[in-house]
Order: C-alpha cells, then sequence, then structure tokens
C-alpha cells in the first residue's frame, strides 16, 4: 500500500501482543479476542500510530519501541471495542465475513468483551510514559466516538440534516480515532507541539477524507466493489454531504421526503442518485475529499523528511486518487 519497504508496520508480533493483551481466562472472551486476532483486518490505525513514531524518529531498535507496539495495540482495541458496540447498535449479521459477536454469544457478552478491551488498554497506557496524557487523549476521543454514534441517531430523529451536524458525525466515527492514532506517538515522546499539531491534523483531515469518500460510495458506488447494497445510508435517515448539498438546492424539498420516509419507496435511491449527479453535488463532494486529503498530505510538511513520512503522506494521496 506504501511501496516503503524499510518501515516497521503491523507485523507478527504485534499480531503476537495483540492477542497477548486480549488473554482472559473467561472462554468467551477469549474466543472474541481470537476471532478479532484471526479476522486480521487492515490494521490501518495502529499501521498510522508505528509509522507515525517512526516519523518522529522513533526506530524498532529503541528501547521506547514496545511502548509504540503497545500504543498501536491500544488504538485497535479502542476501534475494536467500538465495532463490537456498533455491530449490536446496527443489528449486523457479519463482521469481516463472520458471524458478528453479539449473534454468535448475545448481547451482554458483546458489550462487556467490547468493554474488556476497553479496560486491557487502560492498563496499558497506565504504564507508559506521559500515561496521564495518553489517557486524556484516548478518553476524549472515546467519547467523541459515542456522541458521534448518538448525534446521527439523533438528527435521523428529528430531520435535524445540517453539514455542522454532519462534520460532528464523520468526526466521531472515524476521524477521531485517526487522529488518536496519529497524534499519540508525539504524546509518548513528548515531541514538540509542532509536531503534535501536524500530526492531530493529519488524522483528523485523512480520517474526515475517508469516511466522506466511504459515504460517496454508499450512493453511487457499485455494489460488487463495496460489497454491499449502495443507498444505506438514505435507507437509515442519514444526510450526507452529497445529499446535504442537494437540500440546498431547487430539490430540497424531495430530498427531506426520501430522507423522512428512509427511502423506503421504489426508486428512491435511484432519484437521489440521478439528482447529485446532474445537479453536480457529487463532483462538488469529490473536491471536497480532495480538499481534506491535500490538506492532510501538507500537514506532515512540518515533519521531518523520512520513508514513515512518505508513507503517511501517500494515505492521504490514495484518496485523492480515489476520486478520480
Amino acid at each position: 500500500m506504501t511501496n516503503v519497504v524499510s518501515v516497521a508496520l503491523p507485523d507478527a508480533a504485534f499480531e503476537s501482543r495483540l492477542r497477548e493483551v486480549l488473554r482472559s481466562r473467561v472462554e468467551f472472551i477469549e474466543l472474541i479476542g481470537e476471532d478479532l486476532v484471526a479476522a486480521g483486518g487492515k490494521r490501518t490505525r495502529p499501521m498510522i500510530t508505528l509509522l507515525a513514531a517512526q516519523a518522529l524518529g522513533l526506530s524498532p531498535a529503541s528501547a521506547l519501541w514496545p511502548q509504540a507496539l503497545d500504543l498501536g495495540v491500544c488504538v485497535e482495541l479502542l476501534h475494536s471495542a467500538s465495532l463490537l458496540h456498533d455491530d449490536l447498535i446496527d443489528n449486523a449479521e457479519t463482521r469481516r465475513g463472520q458471524q458478528s459477536a453479539f449473534r454468535r454469544f448475545g448481547n451482554v457478552v458483546s458489550v462487556m468483551s467490547g468493554d474488556f478491551m476497553l479496560a486491557r488498554l487502560l492498563g496499558l497506557l497506565s504504564g507508559m510514559p506521559s500515561g496521564p496524557a495518553l489517557t486524556r487523549a484516548f478518553g476524549e476521543t472515546a467519547s467523541q466516538i459515542c456522541e458521534g454514534e448518538v448525534l446521527q441517531f439523533q438528527v435521523a430523529a428529528y430531520a435535524d440534516y445540517t453539514l455542522a451536524h454532519y462534520l460532528s458525525i464523520i468526526h466521531g466515527k472515524t476521524a477521531a480515532l485517526t487522529e488518536l492514532a496519529a497524534s499519540a506517538p508525539a504524546r509518548l515522546l513528548q515531541s514538540p507541539p509542532a509536531h503534535l499539531e501536524a500530526l492531530r491534523t493529519f488524522g483528523g483531515e485523512y480520517g474526515l477524507a475517508f469516511q466522506m469518500q466511504d459515504d460517496l460510495l454508499d450512493l453511487c458506488g457499485q455494489e460488487h466493489l463495496i460489497g454491499k447494497p449502495v443507498g444505506g445510508d438514505l435507507r437509515e435517515g442519514k444526510a450526507t454531504l452529497p445529499t446535504l448539498l442537494l437540500l440546498e438546492g431547487p430539490h430540497a424539498g424531495t430530498v427531506r421526503d426520501v430522507l423522512e420516509r428512509r427511502a423506503a419507496e421504489p426508486g428512491d435511491v435511484a432519484l437521489i442518485q440521478r439528482l447529485a449527479e446532474e445537479s453536480g453535488a457529487l463532483e462538488k463532494t469529490r473536491q471536497e475529499i480532495r480538499r481534506r486529503a491535500c490538506t492532510a498530505a501538507d500537514a506532515l510538511q512540518a515533519l521531518p523528511p523520512s520513508e514513515a513520512r512518505a508513507a503517511l503522506r501517500s494515505l492521504a494521496v490514495r484518496e485523492i486518487e480515489r476520486t478520480r
């Protein structure tokens, strides 16, 4: 993905440490932890953490590298805990091709296993340099994730569709965690404020661009490529950026009706797709994705040149390329 081979990324050592941290004397918790490790995934967030640490000058040979590795584990645990809770909220049947945890073990086991992961990450943070600052950062991010999820339901319930609400939602859903993943190593290493801010900006803007792109594909992507039916957000009453742009134009009434009835009538999704294309809302959304991704890439200029910095930049560039 990065075409950079001399930087350390999540590998067997990371997976082994993740498995170790998730170990429990309770079988059901152990099984959910094993599912998490076995499912793998892209490990994008811990990858960002390890790349950020290296961009700040930390090497795998450093005495602090195990702490950076644990920081990546903490980021993955927070992400995984939120997914366990999300699957229950969304009544999801599967996660990464496997039966979702709450379907397999029940609601209580799934929720408590997510809480177990949060407890484990707090234990790891407590033993790190700058532990209090890191714990505050993780706690604030966890709060933002919760607020973003609940705000999404609130907006749909009240039909209170605004750009400010949308940005708050996607920051909570996605960008808050990528911002944390990128900036946490700067807290661990007590880096200069300029480096902390550069990584915060990178992570936040990259996360927003990534979620906007995901939302765009939900409306106009190809089902066989995205792995789910298009129009899912409309069917849940969620207004993403293309829809919000339509709400500012001459078809606002029609679009609001579709959102409020949650695209329940035949042809509703196709109608919004057509209006978004014809009005230029899709292209404006692509422009905003490119703008956010460029801001993320440019923020990294505050860091010294390195292969790790180049690898981080390539993540933002990929979001630009995906809009073409």
